[in-house]
């Protein structure tokens, strides 16, 4: 496969113009919907070789996700694509000006293997609705998503607007190398770090959505078992294997135990007794990652669960009484099935401790109280926040979804996937029916006097 040759071919297509039409925008996200809708049973099957995810977790989280985000960019489309009409400045006068968004050009867009589908696709539905062309990049650590995904984009798709690029690690550096107009990553913060330096080189912008470990709060006034459900089916999702699913849990000491024992409760409910024989509890993505998350069992007195199997690639729902604060299970993102418990006596003291550590991808905190709920609000920064849920945050049409500092930078969903992917061009058309000679040298105008015309249009 040429991949100058693809890069070549998209470049010579968007500089024809085709890709800021409106019906053909339309058109291609109308067949991304289409593949999506008649090739169901074939991605749900491979999902489930992938990661075991079941089908309904695999349609909700990801087959229906990317579903809702077509028809709601189809249904937004006309109205994204119109010019944004500005205030023009007074000296600036007769003339018109706006925003007018332009799509970038050609696109770099780089999946992971957690929702090898789901983000993969949700990106390029804004790279397709603000009009550029796209080159994609599947994670090759779920193979049987990317194989499909491969045959079906190569045969919806002409190579010159969207086109699918597997392979590993030396793909991707090879597409790195080459002359994007815009790159969109989703991974870890490791990785993350070489894309930008990568995308540096040639000063190409880039979407960068990462990770990081995402605290949970739970306070001594939270209902316990509707904290708990949220945060297990959390955490737990894709067994672990999620961006913004809560990686530890700080609990108020006075309700330690009683929450523990809540949780416990909660993950036989969801799982059963053995929750590897349960359809809805799915498997890690390899035996490198799986030796990884297990190595954390070692660091904690385990509470709850720590079955393993890796022949199957097994690690049951696990929660870990960490030893010290400074354990590696403390401070790396564990993107597994284990939750370490912590408690705390001060809130404050945990807000403090905050400020020093890398900006998470997502809060959570589980309290009833407004002065609670505000107080963190005010001394935190994360990529966004969910009170008394977990996850939830992600899923809305209208809510922009991204990370801050090392968990990440740039929004997209909904209208931000369409901006994220546009340029907002700042366009004046001015008159030539009037040309006051003021501006033009020489100056005929006092300064005193200029001030005060400043201050009074300004």
């Amino acid at each position: 496969m040429n991949l100058s040759s693809i890069l070549a071919d998209q470049k010579r297509t968007f500089h024809s113009g085709v890709t800021m039409n409106y019906e053909f925008r339309r058109k291609l996200l109308a067949t991304l919907a289409k593949l999506l809708e008649s090739n169901e049973s074939a991605i749900l099957d491979a999902l489930f070789l992938d990661l075991r995810k079941n089908p309904q977790e695999a349609y909700a989280s990801e087959l229906g996700f990317v579903a809702a985000e077509i028809r709601h960019a189809m249904s937004k489309l006309r109205s994204w694509m119109k010019p944004e009409v500005r205030r023009t400045p007074w000296m600036a006068w007769p003339a018109k000006s706006a925003i007018r968004p332009q799509p970038y050009g050609v696109v770099l867009i780089i999946g992971p293997w957690n929702y090898p589908l789901a983000l993969l696709l949700s990106p390029l539905v804004g790279a397709i609705a603000a009009g550029n062309c796209a080159v994609l990049k599947p994670s090759e650590f779920a193979p049987h998503t990317s194989e499909l995904l491969t045959r079906l984009i190569g045969e919806a798709f002409p190579h010159d607007v969207i086109a699918i690029v597997p392979g590993g690690r030396e793909i991707s550096e090879e597409l790195l190398e080459m002359s994007f107009d815009k790159i969109f990553f989703t991974g870890s913060t490791e990785i993350g770090r070489k894309v930008m330096q990568a995308a540096a080189q040639k000063l190409t912008p880039v979407i960068l959505e990462l990770g990081g470990k995402c605290p949970c709060i739970v306070c001594d006034d939270a209902p316990l078992e509707i904290a708990a459900r949220r945060i297990v089916w959390g955490k737990f999702l894709n067994a672990g294997q999620t961006c913004v699913a809560p990686d530890y849990v700080l609990v108020d000491a006075r309700i330690r135990e009683k929450f523990i024992d809540v949780l416990k409760i909660t993950i036989k409910q969801f799982f059963g007794e053995n929750p590897k024989q349960s359809t809805d509890y799915g498997r890690i993505i390899n035996a490198r990652h799986f030796a990884r998350i297990a190595a954390y069992l070692t660091e904690g007195e385990i509470i709850y669960g720590g079955e393993k199997d890796e022949s199957d690639l097994f690690l049951s729902p696990t929660l870990l009484m960490p030893n010290e604060e400074n354990a590696s299970v403390m401070r790396e993102e564990v993107f597994g099935p284990i939750l370490p418990i912590v408690a705390f006596s001060d809130l404050n003291d945990v807000l403090k401790k905050w400020q020093n550590l890398p900006k998470p991808l997502a809060l959570y905190l589980f309290t009833c109280d407004k002065e609670i709920q505000e107080r963190v609000l005010a001394n935190t920064q994360s990529g966004g926040v969910c009170i008394n849920d977990t996850v939830m945050q992600i899923l809305g049409r209208d809510l922009p979804f991204g990370g801050v500092g090392e968990s990440g930078m740039g929004q997209y969903h909904g209208k931000a996937s369409f901006d994220c992917f546009s340029h907002p061009r700042t366009v004046m058309i001015r008159s030539t029916a009037f040309d006051p000679a003021f501006r033009y040298p020489p100056m005929k105008t006092s300064l005193a006097a200029l001030k005060r015309i400043l201050r009074y249009f300004g």
